[in-house]
């Protein structure tokens, strides 16, 4: 379908903002006096997607990229240029300045990553390996246990609030019964996860999946979701392995290395989350060489933060999150700071701004933590979150 294209364009173009970050292709740039940051020039680009193949020509990586625009990843940085040209102009990605447009199907799609990343992280989760008329369904769940677990975890207030975000989620395409047959009920029915987020998504294939589009109305799977190891193929269960537990997707070599330090800011706390997050990075172990470049001015320590007489001023503000998440990104270590917020998010109106550094969460003082621990005190604890934050005076 078109809408789960649109999908696996902006995992893809997530993926790739991450990996430019961390090769360096994006970062400050001067371009006739002005200053532009978190750019990167569209011949290197060019350059770099055929010396990694991710396109074979210099003809199809422009046309990838001006898929990317037409999908609102990327854009001319004054917004001047409806074309990607491969010559020496500037763009940028738009999480990388803020004009991604959060519009509700974005928001749907960022939570609904959220939760499988949290899901899927669980030492016990309800995600298993599940035989229903001699078929084994991979990592499928029973439609009253994911209702069970949003209650659980304060991802819904009452199964009426929870029945209607996992029947948003398959509106949107995120979940799916496994024989497509119903729509989500509180019941004992089989669902799945229609798209593996963590899978690396091959950018070429993105121009194929987008005519198969056009042409018939439907995205083929891709080579890698009818693997016997994709979560979402069906296939006879062997007796042997009737018994068997559900396998991580960590234990898969494969994609252990294609997720390690690249989970980044699509799940990230989150941007109504988060995630494209998200709310928060559970597992990365080296995300912040794959971050955007900070927000702050200079880097403040804890001990400057505490300082008698500092230019801070401290702020309470409780943010009530809604159906989607908090709506706010925090990064750094010891402290760590608000990275970015969602314009029409809870966090916003409650008052949180980029640049506050976070003195407690909850009651519990998090200055000496770093934001994977913060964000996780987000997530696990209640929905209402009172901050006490710290800003500058000026």
């Amino acid at each position: 379908m078109a809408r789960q294209h649109k999908a696996e364009v902006m995992i893809a173009g997530e993926q790739l903002r991450l990996r430019l970050h961390d090769g360096k292709l994006i970062k400050e740039r001067r371009y006739h006096l002005r200053t532009y940051p978190n750019c990167f020039v569209a011949q290197e680009l060019i350059d770099w997607l055929v010396s990694h193949k991710e396109a074979p020509d210099r003809a199809t990586a422009v046309r990838l990229m001006q898929h990317l625009m037409d999908h609102e990843i990327v854009h001319h940085v004054c917004d001047k240029r409806q074309l990607f040209k491969d010559a020496k102009l500037l763009y940028r990605f738009r999480k990388d300045d803020g004009t991604f447009p959060f519009n509700t199907e974005v928001k749907i799609f960022m939570r609904g990553q959220r939760l499988y990343e949290h899901l899927i992280g669980e030492k016990n989760s309800i995600l298993q390996l599940r035989e229903e008329h001699g078929v084994a369904y991979q990592r499928s769940f029973p439609g009253c246990q994911l209702i069970d677990w949003l209650l659980q975890n304060g991802e819904a207030e009452s199964r009426c609030g929870g029945l209607d975000l996992c029947r948003a989620l398959q509106e949107h395409g995120i979940i799916q019964h496994v024989l497509k047959k119903h729509d989500f009920f509180d019941s004992g029915l089989l669902y799945q996860f229609c798209i593996n987020f963590r899978r690396r998504r091959r950018l070429s294939q993105l121009l194929h999946e987008s005519e198969q589009d056009n042409d018939e109305g439907v995205v083929p799977s891709t080579q890698e979701d009818n693997h016997h190891d994709s979560p979402f193929v069906l296939r006879k269960n062997p007796p042997q392995e009737t018994t068997n537990a559900f396998q991580s997707v960590a234990s898969n070599k494969e994609l252990k290395q294609v997720t390690s330090g690249r989970r980044g800011s699509l799940n990230s706390l989150q941007l109504h989350s988060a995630g494209f997050p998200p709310p928060v990075q559970l597992s990365s172990t080296s995300a912040l060489k794959c971050n955007p470049q900070s927000v702050l001015h200079r880097t403040f320590t804890c001990e400057e933060l505490m300082a008698p007489g500092g230019p801070f001023i401290k702020r309470v503000l409780t943010v009530i999150g809604d159906a989607l998440g908090w709506g706010f990104v925090v990064r750094g270590i010891a402290p760590c700071y608000v990275q970015a917020v969602d314009p029409g998010s809870p966090a916003a109106a409650a008052g949180v701004k980029v640049r506050q550094f976070v003195y407690q969460v909850n009651g519990q003082c998090v200055l000496h933590l770093d934001h994977r621990t913060v964000s996780r005190l987000v997530m696990t604890g209640p929905r209402t979150v009172v901050l006490e934050v710290m800003e500058p005076l000026i």
